[in-house]
């Protein structure tokens, strides 16, 4: 009984510190968002008078409309993409015979191990080269690429663990794979799809390598590349650029704020699975 009440213990205080760690470099933006303009905060530090305008200001300053709007069609576009390629990849791997199965997903496997920033600039030279450079394409293209390899084999571990009882009686009653697929497969794997989804729009949404290079319209790249805006040459608005990080995370935040009920069971049903 000793030992069950110290674990417990123990557990509330490693929750308590895991709380304390995520949420202090929050508290420390929020609190030198509403510094001063110019001004150097340290820490966090509340001002009696916080000023709310520097948000109004950070999103004028970094032209955050236009950039909202390309971030908007970014994530409606690369994330059906990334959803449906892998849901289709992911149940060739498992159910289907495929010539060179094994060869092509060593590949995929292969993509996850290579670090991004190596891939940076040989993805300038290509998009350069096809002459879509500095627009909608030369983003919603590489981020469907570098985002399908995870989503193959997450999909792919998902229907390998399908009950072949399924598939047998299916294929008893005359039913093809791409039925099968419609009507049994995939409603069983929406978990692990949802999560899918999810994990695409935050790799898309908070994209900001890809949009500083390949988009030299400031105009066109997305609501983190608009981070650029308050870095100068000589000096940086940190007041600013607070407020405009915390206008950026915004959208991402209260998409978990709302979904995290759905993504905590789409992880979990994701991981007993995988």
């Amino acid at each position: 009984m000793q030992q069950s009440k110290t674990t417990r213990i123990a557990g509330g205080v490693m929750l308590a510190l895991t709380v304390l760690f995520c949420v202090l470099p929050f508290l420390s933006m929020f609190s030198a968002a509403l510094q001063p303009q110019g001004s150097m905060p340290e820490g966090i530090q509340f001002t009696a008078h916080p000023h709310w305008e520097n948000f109004i200001d950070a999103w004028n300053v970094a032209n955050i409309t236009p950039l909202l709007l390309n971030s908007i069609i970014l994530v409606v576009t690369v994330v059906p993409c990334v959803v449906i390629f892998c849901s289709l990849g992911g149940y060739a791997f498992a159910q289907l015979k495929v010539p060179f199965k094994g060869l092509i997903y060593a590949l995929f496997l292969v993509g996850l191990t290579i670090p991004f920033e190596t891939m940076v600039t040989p993805l300038y030279y290509e998009i350069s080269d096809m002459g879509i450079l500095n627009t909608r394409l030369a983003l919603i293209l590489p981020l469907i690429g570098l985002n399908i390899p995870f989503g193959i084999v997450w999909m792919r571990s998902c229907f390998e663990q399908m009950p072949r009882d399924l598939m047998e009686a299916a294929s008893i009653d005359g039913a093809g794979h791409f039925r099968t697929f419609r009507s049994i497969q995939l409603p069983l794997a929406l978990p692990a799809i949802s999560s899918l989804g999810i994990l695409t729009f935050l790799a898309t949404w908070n994209q900001f390598l890809l949009a500083v290079v390949l988009e030299n319209d400031p105009n066109k790249r997305t609501m983190a590349g608009a981070l650029q805006a308050f870095v100068g040459q000589y000096q940086t608005d940190v007041v600013l650029l607070n407020a405009g990080a915390l206008l950026i995370m915004a959208p991402t935040m209260l998409l978990f704020i709302f979904l995290q009920r759905y993504f905590i069971r789409a992880m979990l049903a994701g991981s007993v699975k995988g």
